[in-house]
């Protein structure tokens, strides 16, 4: 066996013990309850600052998020820190502002006791938005003294005298456990990224209005040791509080738990990776039904995590929640003068009910036309019953369908998860399709799995390189003509 079938098969058999766990229902919501306690003792101590989660995993841990935001680990893996200015989370430093503070919720299967989420991405976004505004304070203040302005005569009001009599700490702040030398590392990184945020376009004077003291996180898990008697009002710190909650312990492999009913096994970050496990239970259904689920008891769990999802898809799809309302701007007619460019409409989208799949149920999937190009998005499920309406069928699924459109391609695209590369070597050939297809005025239907992941990057890639600015196609002239750089791309 060659070596890279070696690695192959590893990958593969730590991704089976990996689903195996992560696949007992009970053990899975049994373990996203337990740690959703000590979610809600911590946010009690603080009870009036707002609590967020970091997506995607930190949302399973509490019914009560304010907001959400996303950091991602990766942003903090060691030698490949970054600060993502696709993903600033302005509106978390605001928030903070006007509440004096706030709590982020994350988890991570890993055996650590903190993702690198909240050891290195969160305390370099910290420090980066306390630089940007320590630079624009610094501007502020050069230029008043430039035009000769008392700072006695400006008309300023009391918050912005306690911000110029504060001294702005815009030092990098990170837990004990990373290194020293880790730690140099991102702080010769600081600069470069701090003019990166400044270059973005990010209101700096708005987050500069709303912080009163600079923005700071703390770390707590359920290591943690609190004193309840001396826990400390966040008002009291000479910062704002960004206090970041671990919701899982960190011993790194399964227990085995026993509560006076049932015996079940406990599961550090159960959350996370909810692809391999949830199976269409959601947070919020999750917490609609959380109770039920856990009282049901390891045996009849599967039964009624079926009969929950089952219902809540009924009933979106008697309501016709499947099927949403798109705004699109419509092209200007040729000679029309008084239709405004900007005018939208709100198109309904067609609603087809499919064949029972051989188990009685009726699947109601929805055709998702995109404005005026000709192109639709759904799902792989839906493409032979779509046959009538569309001409061709771009397949980005790992299933060989068995239809016979005027064109077909299949691409078997698997999730970054198991190919980084998949997505990227397969565009190439799904935009030659289209337009070869769409040069002659066929309709494209884009379809994948679940009709929102990949098919919704083919279709985004599509977009960009043959349509114009105006939703019209031109063949790929205007991606062509057009210069544009990264950071383009990021704003």
């Amino acid at each position: 066996m060659e070596v890279e079938e070696v690695r192959l098969s590893i990958y593969k058999a730590a991704r089976t013990i990996k689903r195996k766990q992560s696949t007992t229902l009970y053990n899975a919501v049994r373990s996203i309850y337990e740690d959703s306690i000590f979610v809600g003792e911590i946010s009690q101590l603080w009870p009036d600052l707002p609590l967020l989660a970091n997506l995607r995993c930190g949302l399973w841990y509490s019914p009560k998020f304010l907001s959400t935001c996303y950091f991602k680990s990766t942003d903090g893996h060691n030698n490949n820190w970054s600060f993502n200015t696709s993903r600033l989370n302005l509106h978390v430093a605001l928030l903070a502002g006007q509440k004096g503070g706030c709590i982020i919720v994350d988890s991570t299967r890993k055996g650590k006791r903190f993702p690198d989420s909240m050891s290195k991405t969160i305390p370099i976004w910290t420090c980066v938005l306390n630089r940007a505004i320590n630079n624009y304070r610094n501007m502020m203040h050069e230029n008043a003294l430039m035009k000769d302005i008392e700072l006695s005569t400006l008309n300023i009001n009391a918050k912005k005298m306690e911000h110029a009599s504060l001294k702005w700490d815009w030092s990098l702040h990170l837990p004990l456990w990373v290194s020293k030398t880790e730690k140099a590392s991102i702080e010769d990184r600081l600069e470069e990224w701090t003019r990166q945020l400044e270059a973005s376009g990010a209101d700096i004077a708005s987050l500069e209005a709303s912080l009163k003291k600079p923005l700071r996180p703390l770390w707590i898990s359920q290591k943690s040791i609190i004193w309840l008697n001396e826990v400390p009002d966040h008002d009291s710190w000479d910062f704002t509080p960004v206090i970041l909650v671990s919701a899982s312990s960190s011993t790194g492999v399964s227990q085995r738990r026993t509560s006076s009913e049932f015996s079940w096994t406990y599961i550090p970050g159960a959350g996370d990776d909810e692809e391999s496990w949830a199976r269409g239970l959601t947070p919020n259904l999750f917490w609609d039904h959380a109770y039920d689920l856990i009282n049901s008891g390891p045996h009849l769990c599967n039964q009624k995590f079926a009969e929950v999802v089952e219902k809540e898809r009924v009933y979106h799809a008697q309501r016709g929640h499947n099927a949403p309302l798109v705004s699109v701007k419509p092209q200007k007619p040729l000679g029309s003068s008084d239709q405004s460019s900007s005018e939208e409409l709100s198109l309904q989208l067609e609603l087809l009910n499919l064949k029972p799949n051989g188990n009685s149920r009726t699947e109601y999937c929805v055709l998702s036309w995109l404005g005026s190009t000709n192109i639709a998005v759904g799902t792989t499920q839906l493409a032979s019953a779509a046959a009538p309406e569309v001409a061709c069928i771009l397949n980005c699924d790992k299933e060989l369908l068995m239809i016979n459109p005027y064109a077909y391609l299949h691409l078997p695209i698997v999730s970054s998860k198991f190919n980084r590369f998949s997505l990227l070597s397969n565009l190439p050939s799904a935009v030659n399709f289209a337009r070869s297809n769409l040069a002659r005025g066929k309709t494209l239907l884009v379809c994948c799995h679940d009709g929102e992941d990949i098919s919704i990057c083919v279709s985004l890639a599509i977009l960009i390189s043959l349509f114009d600015d105006q939703g019209a196609f031109d063949n790929g002239r205007s991606f062509e003509e057009a210069e544009f750089t990264k950071w383009d791309m990021r704003r």
